[in-house]
């Protein structure tokens, strides 16, 4: 009888162990087209592990300079301009703002600088978004990713003036 519970306890033991050490991660490749007649190309991932995801997005044919880049309420690229993607995804009704500082949307990711061949990379890690865990606060998927012509100046409502809409993906799997 010992034998048996302690056999029992064991494998117990090892499916808690296995289950809380497995590191589980999801990720998500999109790609980006051009929008508003731009030359503009790219690629974004998104890589949940441990609660966090990491997002990172590199660009080409961009002017050189700051551009905008923000998480739009629809996965909808099909306007010329990119407007089909909605506006600022904002599930939690803050003012627009800057990432981090005071009142924001989870959508306003912020700037990033194109070098002199336009040439841009972003990256933000955030326990604020996720990967689809269906939650409505969280969840990134069914959401447009949207770079813009312009910098976002963190202050005009309800999106920061960053100007044309540049490039669309989808973030859906």
């Amino acid at each position: 009888m010992k034998k048996i519970i302690l056999a029992a306890s064991l494998f117990i033991a090892i499916a808690i162990g296995c289950k809380t050490n497995t590191g589980d991660s999801k990720k998500l490749n999109i790609i980006f087209e051009p929008k508003s007649n731009s030359t503009v190309s790219g690629t974004a991932t998104f890589v949940e592990k441990n609660g966090k995801v990491t997002f990172v997005a590199t660009l080409a044919g961009l002017k050189p300079g700051i551009h905008a880049i923000h998480i739009h309420e629809k996965s909808d690229c099909t306007a010329a301009d990119g407007s089909s993607a909605g506006g600022h995804w904002n599930p939690t009704f803050k003012n627009h703002g800057k990432w981090g500082v005071g009142e924001y949307h989870k959508g306003d990711i912020g700037n990033f600088v194109a070098d002199e061949k336009g040439n841009g990379t972003i990256t933000l890690t955030t326990d604020e978004w996720c990967i689809g865990c269906g939650d409505a606060s969280k969840d990134i998927l069914g959401k447009g990713l949207i770079v813009h012509q312009g910098a976002d100046d963190f202050v005009s409502q309800p999106a920061g003036n960053a100007g044309a809409r540049v490039a669309c993906s989808a973030i859906i799997k």
